[in-house]
């Protein structure tokens, strides 16, 4: 049985790359690798689903135990990728999603040269800002700095091997189902399978 392949998604806050995951796997069943963190869970998430909730105490121990692919310290919490889970399902032949920023995702392909990087932005800084703007929860001074993390991360855009402008929802959750699919049909993925139909086709030539 094949080996499932570990596929990144990264993209700018504001994107809209946590509702073309949620939809990817919900739409197309993939795997979602959710993440440990020891911030509090807020209203109405639950430990499992939308995080691994840890002590900090726990998490330290599964980094000296190298329980995480990556991890990050962010505004004195930690968040990290379980190993386990991620091996495990790739091990059964069953394709995972990683939502992750830029920085992990680079780590990630220094550990995981195979997986799929796919980043998701809008077309222009105007249309990132005005989304931003819309959601209506947050000061123009949280958006600036949104803004300017997502310049920083635009650099790493040309490190990912495919970069998907989210015009509309849907479209963008078809066209990273379509990459994810493109990905399992290369010769690289399919060599054994190639040499049985060429050796079927030469025997009864």
């Amino acid at each position: 049985m094949k080996n499932g392949r570990l596929i990144v998604i990264s993209g700018f806050s504001g994107a809209g790359k946590g509702t073309v995951v949620k939809k990817v796997v919900e739409k197309y069943g993939y795997s979602l690798s959710i993440s440990a963190t020891t911030r509090a869970p807020r209203e109405g998430e639950v430990d499992g689903k939308d995080y691994h909730f840890k002590t900090v105490e726990d998490f330290k121990n599964l980094i000296d135990y190298n329980g995480f692919v990556e991890w990050t310290q962010y505004v004195e919490n930690y968040y990290g990728t379980p190993r386990k889970f991620l091996e495990d399902e790739i091990d059964a032949g069953r394709d995972v999603i990683l939502e992750i920023e830029v920085k992990g995702a680079m780590n990630i392909r220094a550990q995981y040269p195979d997986a799929v990087l796919i980043f998701i932005t809008t077309r222009n800084v105007d249309i990132l800002r005005d989304r931003l703007s819309n959601r209506g929860s947050e000061s123009e001074e949280i958006i600036d700095k949104r803004i300017k993390r997502a310049c920083e991360e635009a650099k790493f855009m040309g490190e990912y091997d495919f970069v998907v402008v989210n015009d509309d929802v849907d479209e963008c959750v078809d066209t990273v189902n379509s990459i994810i699919i493109s990905q399992k049909c290369r010769k690289e993925e399919n060599e054994k399978l190639i040499e049985e139909i060429q050796k079927d086709f030469e025997a009864k030539a």
